[in-house]
């Protein structure tokens, strides 16, 4: 009789633990969909590859996965994923400074991408031209005020997300952004004024 009730015991913990796998893989499942864009995002937006993006999209979700056990205790998954997105993908660009300089254009994108015929050749010289000065204005900023720059301006990010993502304030979140877009407004109006 004891043995039976041990089976018929075990079995309830058996459906129980894969109740609570099940409802782990479908939190899971569905923070990749809703997610999955802003993950790569925040990882192009470091990396600037789209294979290193990927790459850390996938890398990502794989440590999601790893600590999904804390998953249900999470109050604002998508800020604790663009966190764990940032993380990784500044991981990696410190791993790639090392091995290689990195390229501010990635060479598998083209140049220049015409979407109409209407614009101009120059016009759209001179635009791919700013993009690239402007690219290398914002990575020559100093850190502090380039990545809440990258998280709030390039992927329109609240500032209590940036914050959430940086672990800084609202306020300093703030403060950084509108200094970062000063000294980019300042560089930019020296550059072209030389022209």
């Amino acid at each position: 009789m004891r043995e039976g009730r041990n089976v018929v015991a075990g079995e309830a913990i058996l459906s129980g633990v894969t109740t609570v796998e099940r409802g782990q893989d479908k939190m899971l499942e569905a923070l990749v969909r809703e997610h999955s864009r802003l993950v790569y995002r925040i990882a192009y937006a470091v990396l600037r590859r789209h294979h290193d993006a990927e790459d850390a999209t996938q890398e990502t979700f794989m440590r999601v996965l790893r600590y999904s056990s804390k998953l249900s205790t999470v109050e604002d998954p998508k800020t604790w994923l663009a966190r764990i997105a940032w993380r990784v993908a500044v991981d990696r660009s410190k791993q790639t400074r090392r091995t290689r300089e990195i390229a501010l254009e990635d060479p598998e994108r083209p140049l220049m991408e015409m979407a109409s015929c209407e614009i101009p050749a120059d016009e759209t010289l001179h635009g791919s031209e700013l993009s690239a000065l402007l690219e290398k204005i914002i990575a020559a900023l100093p850190e502090k005020l380039r990545e809440p720059l990258i998280l709030s301006t390039v992927e329109e990010m609240s500032p209590r997300d940036v914050g959430a993502t940086l672990r800084i304030n609202e306020a300093a979140v703030r403060s950084r952004v509108f200094r970062a877009r000063q000294i980019l407004r300042e560089k930019l109006a020296g550059r072209i004024g030389k022209r």
